[in-house]
């Protein structure tokens, strides 16, 4: 049986539609301030046990100081220029914003959730799957309907005090997605999650998927701003919990406009002999500072992470990484691919954490970079820090220029140098995209780079 668009709704004094029209402006009522924040929870039909989160949070992130540039995590990245009270809050009514999916195309879905601005549109769910116990939709919806089961994990993976940014995630976190499959189920279809973001909103989306034991789902999740230059502001977080046996594929495109600012904090935990595979595309966004970690907490898990990052212009993406190993006998395989083309930077600071009681432990860590110009950057550091005595860990990173005997070989054969140059960087990404498994998500991230590849002198 099929999807049935729009067949759980958002129960909520907000009225959302299954459609997309054109796109309003976003207009400021409320900041982020603590007048904001009385108006935000008074708009909201929560739990109580929800909104003592939310006011715990609010307490902590109001008492906290910005990041401190001096901070080894924030000395390559300049957030001085970023000024919350340029933004408003999520978005209470439903944003005409039309959907851009590319992951999708072709591909026989188990669910859909929409967002724009923070705001859930439509959601949906094959009915064979919510008779099997799954469920598949808005955060605060379902944290009345499954009180327990989110209470369980909400905020387990995903610490609210790690910095100011994720505090303010925490209090004011709106248009959430859930996902919860029980013991033993296989979704043989992908779930789908697509999150809008329109010229100059906000989005504070928060994801939480749990998979019980032995159970198994893909879920793809694109993030696209309106248009290509469009501005905004995202704080999100992702949290991913796997109890033993249990598989998961996770794929993450991040295309918002180039003048948004993305902060996000995303967290997996993996149980006992449980596998990851979490790819992740980042393309948009004017400066993003992503911290994701894979903690391995049961003995056998194994994680694969792959990553791609595009920049151009004067975009900076910077992305801190962890594996960290805290059973024994786990695995864990990190490739990021990255080029820059134009002024653009990319920072990549990745580290292999081993417990003292992880033996047995093999992980691996790479990062490879393509410099398109003589003006972009690439900062690459890869760390080890292992307590344990029985392990094998490795890391390396590499950072070159696209190499001109090549360029001169293809044009010899009748290629244009932009032609060239595109299929050099393409095979640059390939040993990602031999990685993944659904033809959409390999040929959406294809496109996309391809798109973006100009001609060099």
């Amino acid at each position: 049986m099929g999807v049935t668009p729009c067949e759980s709704r958002r129960r909520s004094t907000y009225s959302p539609n299954c459609t997309s029209q054109t796109l309003m402006p976003q207009t400021i009522t409320h900041q982020f301030d603590a007048a904001g924040f009385d108006a935000f929870v008074e708009s909201r039909n929560e739990p109580s046990w929800l909104t003592d989160l939310r006011r715990e949070a609010w307490d902590h992130a109001d008492a906290m100081a910005w990041p401190d540039r001096r901070h080894e995590e924030w000395i390559r990245t300049d957030n001085r220029i970023f000024q919350l009270k340029k933004y408003g809050l999520p978005a209470v009514t439903s944003p005409d914003v039309a959907p851009k999916p590319q992951m999708k195309e072709g591909v026989e879905l188990g669910g859909s959730i929409e967002t724009a601005d923070s705001f859930t549109v439509s959601e949906s769910l094959d009915p064979e799957l919510a008779a099997k116990g799954v469920i598949f939709g808005d955060l605060s919806r379902l944290s009345e309907e499954h009180e327990i089961l989110i209470r369980e994990h909400l905020f387990t993976a995903f610490d609210p005090d790690y910095d100011k940014f994720a505090a303010l995630h925490a209090a004011f976190f709106s248009g959430g997605q859930f996902l919860y499959v029980p013991r033993g189920v296989v979704i043989e279809r992908p779930l789908h999650i697509g999150s809008m973001l329109s010229d100059g909103g906000t989005d504070t989306t928060h994801t939480l998927i749990v998979l019980d034991e032995g159970a198994q789902a893909t879920v793809l999740h694109e993030s696209n701003g309106v248009t290509a230059d469009a501005g905004g502001l995202h704080i999100g977080a992702v949290e991913l919990i796997q109890k033993a046996g249990s598989n998961l594929r996770y794929v993450n495109l991040q295309e918002w406009g180039h003048k948004t600012y993305h902060f996000a904090h995303q967290k997996a935990i993996i149980g006992r002999d449980a596998n990851l595979q979490w790819t992740i595309a980042a393309m948009g966004s004017g400066l993003s500072k992503v911290n994701q970690s894979v903690d391995m907490v049961g003995p056998g898990a194994d994680s694969q992470v792959n990553g791609v990052m595009f920049t151009e212009g004067r975009q900076h993406l910077a992305y801190h990484t962890q594996q960290y190993h805290r059973a024994p006998s786990c695995h864990s395989d990190f490739l990021y691919k990255a080029a820059q083309q134009d002024k653009s930077r990319t920072v990549w600071r990745g580290m292999i954490k081993v417990d003292k009681d992880a033996q047995k432990t093999d992980g691996y860590q790479r990062n490879d970079n393509l410099v398109l110009s003589q003006t972009s950057r690439a900062d690459s550091i890869p760390g080890l820090e292992i307590e344990a005595d029985d392990v094998r860990c490795t890391h390396g990173s590499t950072t070159s220029k696209v190499d001109e005997e090549q360029i001169f070989y293809a044009q010899c054969r009748g290629f244009t140098r932009k032609e060239a140059t595109r299929m050099i960087v393409i095979g640059f990404f390939q040993q990602i995209f031999d990685r993944i498994t659904i033809d959409s998500v390999r040929d959406a991230l294809s496109d996309a780079i391809a798109r973006q590849v100009r001609e060099y002198e």
